[in-house]
């Protein structure tokens, strides 16, 4: 059975209200980046889920106040012809997390799962076999010392409709809209089965699937990061005492302005 459904209907939370509650997130985020730098942990989060269901606002949300250094995304295309004749999760590898990272999955190799099952992307053996492989490569790294985190975005219809509409309507937006977007509405319900079926073979107990209810955004984004906190173990690093050197100009005269170009002050 499906599990994309509306969620119980909640009062709307006041922006001053989720604006606080992700100020004191994102504080936790920044202890936890600084534990997972010194530690040499080794950190890899998946987001999945329907398109317009919320991953990349999360990720933002997630991303905006930490070291792009430590913190990275990805997000990878189309395959070209030659990783196409890879092993499947070959080129995903290289961007697992290395010591004192934590990489941010914005779709993975569940794409084997999900579109390419659906658009008839794969053949009937690739993507059994991925079935049968995808539990053993997830143990092989939950093995080699990553700490593996999947989240599925769960939206229903009537909300997915609105933000497409948004999208094609909000000129800031239209971007994020593309073909494969009305394809996704056209097959909602073959996207549910696919999905169904992924939850069969790769919600294990090793690495299980959380499911994040997202027709509200302000709740999803603070219930994830929350969420994605307390897996990670960490404590408070204290900081250095820094203090500022004075600035020492002797022999030092600055160019005169005539000489550079400066951007206009239009505003």
């Amino acid at each position: 059975m499906s599990i994309d459904h509306k969620q119980d209907t909640k009062p709307k939370l006041k922006k001053k209200e989720y604006e606080n509650e992700l100020e004191k997130l994102q504080v936790e985020l920044i202890h936890l980046q600084e534990w997972v730098k010194n530690e040499g942990l080794k950190v890899a989060v998946i987001f999945e889920g329907r398109d317009a269901s919320g991953k990349g606002g999360t990720i933002k949300r997630i991303t905006e106040k930490l070291n792009p250094r430590v913190c990275k995304v990805v997000a990878l295309g189309v395959p070209t012809e030659r990783e196409k004749s890879q092993w499947y999760f070959q080129r995903y590898v290289p961007h697992l997390p290395a010591a004192g990272e934590i990489v941010l999955f914005d779709r993975s190799w569940y794409n084997r799962a999900g579109v390419e099952r659906v658009m008839g992307f794969c053949s009937d053996d690739e993507y059994e076999e991925f079935m049968r492989s995808c539990p053993e490569f997830e143990r092989m790294l939950i093995r080699s010392g990553i700490i593996l985190v999947k989240y599925w975005f769960s939206v229903s219809d009537e909300e997915q409709e609105k933000r497409f509409k948004e999208r094609i309507t909000n000129p800031m937006k239209r971007w994020k809209f593309s073909p494969m977007d009305l394809q996704s509405r056209e097959r909602w319900a073959e996207y549910s089965q696919a999905k169904d079926t992924m939850f069969k073979y790769t919600d294990t107990k090793q690495s299980p699937w959380y499911v994040v209810e997202s027709d509200d955004k302000r709740r999803l984004r603070l219930n994830c990061i929350s969420h994605f906190i307390q897996q990670v173990p960490y404590q408070p690093i204290a900081q250095e005492s820094i203090s500022l050197p004075e600035i020492d100009k002797t022999g030092y005269v600055r160019s005169p302005r005539t000489e550079q170009t400066f951007v206009p002050d239009k505003y």
